[in-house]
């Protein structure tokens, strides 16, 4: 007998171990203190972990053909960057996460050529009517695409062009309609929504014109009327197909919590920040949340 012992180690199995602690700091913020009270390692070895797996990419889902539609809008975080994300609007699964400087046609046509070669061929996109973004899909997966602009947008917008307590009778009907928006459920509501408007038109388009151009009244008027006149077209395809969200606020509850969650890890460097990001859309799409 030689009288030696042998211990059999699986570094790999150690990694995977060591990530339920790493996930725990991603998905429910636990700071690096409650994780070394809570696992029983020290808070150096926790850190090593959390830099280890930060410093690695969580894997990818190389097809995304299944999606047919998909949400699409970006956050910014303090003037410092901006997080586009993809989503379906199915499984509310996030398809890709991108953390750029500005969300505009220069940065956001790159990832949409790149999820175009990763198979996605969308059947519709739900959206807040970024000019330049429409036209970076339009570019992308042509004309067949269908647009749908978000009710919810379209109403925060408007509402915030005409004031909180607006001073004029025109206003104050405008501000009605842009209310009623959350109500059209089906073809009949759309129908009234759209008299309303034409009726609405009618009314005060003369009275619009007739103010000073230099007016606040005027300049609020006139950007709230732009905005649902463009919109218009893009607005109602929900009605045509129960797939479609008339909003993107899933999408919106989705990066509250995350804003919630990685405020509590304020001091990443930008690499780092980039990763927790990537990290917290795979968790979420594994269900760990």
């Amino acid at each position: 007998m030689c009288h030696k012992t042998f211990t059999w180690q699986r570094p790999d199995v150690s990694r995977q171990k060591e990530q339920t602690w790493f996930k725990l700091w991603v998905t429910e913020s636990f700071s690096i203190r409650q994780l070394s009270k809570l696992s029983g390692h020290s808070q150096s070895k926790l850190k090593r972990i959390k830099n280890y797996w930060l410093n690695q990419s969580p894997p990818v889902r190389p097809d995304y053909s299944q999606y047919q539609y998909v949400l699409f809008d970006g956050t910014y975080f303090h003037k410092n960057g901006c997080l586009i994300i993809c989503m379906d609007a199915l499984t509310q699964r996030v398809i890709m996460s991108a953390y750029v400087s500005l969300e505009n046609y220069k940065t956001v046509h790159p990832i949409l050529i790149q999820l175009h070669g990763l198979g996605l061929r969308p059947r519709a996109v739900i959206l807040d009517g970024h000019r330049m973004i429409i036209r970076a899909i339009r570019e992308v997966w042509g004309s067949s695409v269908i647009i749908q602009r978000c009710l919810y947008h379209i109403q925060r917008q408007g509402l915030s062009w005409l004031r909180t307590y607006p001073k004029t009778e025109a206003a104050k009907e405008l501000q009605r309609l842009l209310r009623s928006l959350p109500k059209i459920k089906n073809i009949e509501t759309k129908n009234l929504f759209l008299s309303n408007y034409a009726a609405w038109i009618e009314t005060y388009k003369s009275f619009v014109r007739a103010l000073p151009g230099s007016t606040v009244a005027y300049k609020d008027l006139k950007r709230t009327m732009a905005l649902i006149t463009n919109a218009i077209p893009d607005m109602f395809h929900y009605l045509d197909d129960p797939h479609i969200h008339s909003t993107t606020n899933c999408l919106e509850s989705f990066f509250s919590r995350l804003k919630a969650d990685f405020r509590r890890h304020r001091g990443l460097s930008e690499s780092h920040k980039k990763s927790y990001f990537r990290w917290y859309c795979f968790f979420k799409n594994s269900n760990t949340f």
